[in-house]
């Protein structure tokens, strides 16, 4: 069984016991459990129920494993040849660890 969800503005597959890198979580602490109810569309054993635009009933939870995780630092590089145009920029994404612990549907 498993549910498409989504999470701070981007859908994941949600499966029991797995675990998932989503966009940070403001104010979440290690061990707590949080709910996504914004649920799309739900596979129980080869039965689809897709939602519309959420399925009614449905919702995923999780917990936090790791609430900051930083990613890979992402270097920006633009330039313009012949032009003596070059700007060197950068960042790196954060993102919050969690665990899938069951798809209610």
């Amino acid at each position: 069984m498993y549910a498409i969800v989504e999470i701070n503005g981007q859908q994941f597959k949600a499966e029991q016991g797995k675990k998932l890198f989503v966009h940070h979580i403001k104010n979440s602490e290690a061990g707590q459990a949080v709910e996504f109810e914004k649920v799309l569309l739900v596979d129980k054993d080869g039965s689809v129920e897709v939602g519309a635009p959420t399925v009614d009933g449905a919702k995923v939870v999780c917990e936090v494993i790791t609430p900051l995780v930083k990613g890979d630092k992402v270097i920006v590089f633009k330039m313009k040849r012949r032009k003596d145009y070059r700007k060197k920029n950068g960042h790196r994404a954060q993102f919050t660890e969690i665990r899938i612990k069951e798809v209610i549907a």
